[in-house]
């Protein structure tokens, strides 16, 4: 079973820092792309940034230059780095990964981090 398990939320001060990090369990090298997203309540689940495996990223407006999302192979491991954090970027984070193996593509989701930012 395909699991993804974020870590590194919490409470953080507005202009602080946080490292997000999601631990695939299925080969890195059968992802076409992985993503994170965040929600609030009330809210749609909005994507915040992107990596494929080109190697191009995208990011939602509100965050480029802010925030960088990464990926380790070795490890397994997808990153989202976010910097001068705002209180509108409080939310729940979730990671993301879509997956394409012999032309079939399935989509996995985490189970979600909670950020908040506030002072």
């Amino acid at each position: 079973q395909v699991q993804l398990v974020e870590s590194g939320g919490g409470l953080v001060q507005p202009g602080g820092s946080l490292r997000l990090s999601c631990a695939v369990s299925i080969s890195m090298f059968s992802i076409n792309a992985m993503n994170w997203y965040r929600q609030t309540p009330g809210k749609e689940r909005e994507l915040v940034a992107g990596l494929i495996n080109s190697g191009n990223s995208n990011y939602q407006e509100s965050v480029k230059g802010r925030f960088t999302i990464s990926r380790d192979n070795a490890k397994n491991m997808v990153y989202l780095q976010m910097n001068s954090l705002e209180p509108e970027d409080t939310a729940i984070y979730y990671c993301n990964v879509d997956q394409l193996v012999e032309g079939n593509r399935y989509d996995y989701w985490g189970q979600g981090t909670q950020v908040t930012v506030s002072s």
